[in-house]
């Protein structure tokens, strides 16, 4: 179960920071329970991440960096220390138990999936009008 702290941090912290296309992506990869999310390290090879370096890899200031990508994400986009974020120590934490690793991505998937009903509808691209020759 996430701690109050956690789900403060991931509130206040991470989801306001996270664009559009990195809480798509981590909320694909938690439904799909994927190998590509991994937890214990920041990222093993290129494209297999954590939390913190997925939503790197999509967000404009940090999507061209690799290994370093989530401790630099966090700590000049989120705000936050690597070493003492709730959500990064909980999320290790739950990967050396299976038990718990179900739990809490279940219970992020939840607050992703409800930060993305919550933001609005990008809109849709406008149609430029088809020349007509006179």
């Amino acid at each position: 179960m996430l701690s109050p702290e956690c789900v403060r941090e991931l509130h206040s912290s991470w989801l306001p920071n996270m664009t559009d296309a990195a809480l798509r992506r981590v909320t694909e990869l938690l439904e799909k329970n994927s190998p590509l999310l991994i937890h214990g390290a920041f990222t093993r090879a290129t494209p297999m991440g954590c939390l913190a370096t997925q939503a790197a890899w999509n967000h404009p200031a940090t999507a061209e960096l690799t290994q370093e990508a989530g401790i630099t994400w966090l700590h000049f986009v989120a705000g936050l220390n690597p070493a003492t974020s709730h959500v990064i120590r909980a999320w290790d934490e739950a990967g050396r138990n299976g038990y718990k690793r179900f739990t809490i991505r279940q219970e992020l998937l939840g607050h992703f999936r409800a930060e993305l009903r919550r933001r609005p509808e990008p809109a849709a691209p406008r149609r430029r009008p088809e020349l007509v020759e006179a």
